[in-house]
């Protein structure tokens, strides 16, 4: 089981606390990535200062800062970008950190970060990401010398140069969600890696049997897709120190282990067990309390090694 630090900076982050967060990922090396969502606007009772941060120029940052961790989105909002624009910031990241970037896209769904900075919230947005996946993957796999043109409903491109390319041969899409057809299409068409966030085991049984059923027909191997959750994670060595950590993040204990990855190491494993027998190979931590460093020490020293 591959594990991975996804974050949520619009809770409250500063640069310079990610930069820990990943640099500490990196050099426990129990985590192949470090992942961040996209968001512009705080969710629930906190304060959410500094301010948002953008994802893709905290990328950039930390493309330079670090060395070896991965770096991704789950998931790029398509409705904050467009899709030429994103595509070559994509590309150029991956570049500056030496082709270690992969891409995470999704629909874009909360409406209020949206008012709240001016950006257009449309009706129909599946659509628009749809065309988008086709343009940047479009894009990135047009031949050097050769030009890219799309016409679609909501995006056209005009003799493209397509450039500039990845450092990676192929950056790995994600696509990911429980919409029964729509999702599992596009998945197959566009997907290197199809993610569940905050499912349970049974819905994430059933739609990944969707998905793997949807890249058969589509004509590629199931197994060519990696399949990830992502899940809150509260690990605590005792009850004591994960009822700390549960009311750090303002959650309750019990509704953490219904929902998530919470309990001491073994009652993790177990959990992430569970998933792992109806096919996740990688789980997003979704690391709450970006200042608890000791809480990344303790799942890389008693969760990680139990994972093989």
């Amino acid at each position: 089981m591959d594990l991975r630090i996804f974050t949520e900076p619009q809770q409250g982050a500063s640069y310079d606390t990610l930069l820990r967060v990943a640099r500490t990922a990196e050099q426990l090396g129990a985590f192949s990535a470090f992942f961040r969502s996209d968001h512009y606007l705080k969710m629930g009772d906190v304060d959410g200062l500094p301010g948002p941060t953008d994802a893709w120029i905290t990328l950039a940052g930390l493309a330079r800062d670090t060395s070896t961790i991965r770096l991704g989105t789950l998931m790029t909002a398509a409705t904050f970008r467009l899709p030429g624009v994103t595509a070559i910031q994509v590309a150029q990241v991956d570049a500056m950190s030496g082709g270690r970037v992969e891409f995470g896209l999704g629909a874009g769904w909360y409406e209020a970060e949206h008012a709240a900075y001016g950006i257009p919230f449309p009706k129909e947005k599946f659509g628009r990401l749809e065309e988008q996946l086709a343009i940047i993957t479009g894009l990135w796999n047009t031949a050097l010398g050769d030009t890219f043109d799309f016409a679609g409903e909501y995006y056209t491109l005009t003799d493209s140069p397509a450039l500039p390319k990845p450092a990676q041969e192929r950056i790995p899409v994600l696509v990911g969600g429980l919409g029964p057809k729509r999702t599992p299409a596009l998945a197959a068409r566009f997907a290197d890696e199809f993610n569940l966030p905050f499912a349970s085991v049974e819905d994430t049984a059933a739609q990944f049997a969707r998905v793997r059923a949807a890249v058969e027909q589509a004509g590629r191997s199931a197994d060519e897709l990696v399949h990830s959750n992502a899940l809150v994670a509260c690990v605590g060595r005792d009850d004591a120190e994960v009822a700390r950590r549960a009311a750090a993040i303002g959650r309750e204990v019990d509704e953490l282990k219904q929902n998530g990855l919470a309990g001491t190491p073994d009652e993790v494993v177990e959990k992430i067990g569970r998933y792992a027998a109806v096919g996740s190979e990688r789980i997003y931590l979704q690391i709450l309390d970006l200042d608890d460093l000791d809480h990344l020490e303790l799942i890389a020293s008693r969760v990680a090694p139990q994972l093989g």
